[in-house]
């Protein structure tokens, strides 16, 4: 993963998938709103809310798996401060798993979605 240095608000980039263009631009983007507006909350702001993100998590973990010919795994249901972190190196493994332009597009569409539902 290069999210530079996994700190909050770091960007993340997939080195070397500049070929897929406005797909992995539109993931990339996505990916890093979501991880900076629940970044920063605190276990109370989470309350009910990191169900979804790791839903979401295993959903593109699974895509990544499935992509690459590896088996699927569970994602280890961590503090829901470890979301962030997550999203961010599952997207990575789907970036790298060469994904056709209509996944990574409607992966980020799904990201964006749930990004505009959490409050």
């Amino acid at each position: 993963m290069t999210a530079a240095s996994g700190c909050p608000g770091a960007a993340v980039s997939f080195p070397g998938r500049d070929n897929q263009g406005v797909s992995i631009e539109q993931l990339t983007r996505a990916v890093d709103l979501l991880a900076n507006q629940v970044g920063h909350w605190t276990p109370a702001r989470w309350r009910d809310q990191g169900e979804p993100l790791h839903k979401l998590i295993q959903r593109l973990a699974d895509q990544a798996a499935d992509l690459s010919g590896a088996p699927r795994r569970d994602v280890p249901r961590l503090s829901d401060l470890a979301l962030p972190d997550q999203l961010k190196v599952v997207a990575t493994e789907l970036a790298a798993a060469a994904p056709p332009d209509d996944v990574t597009a409607a992966a980020a569409d799904e990201i964006t979605t749930l990004r505009g539902a959490l409050t």
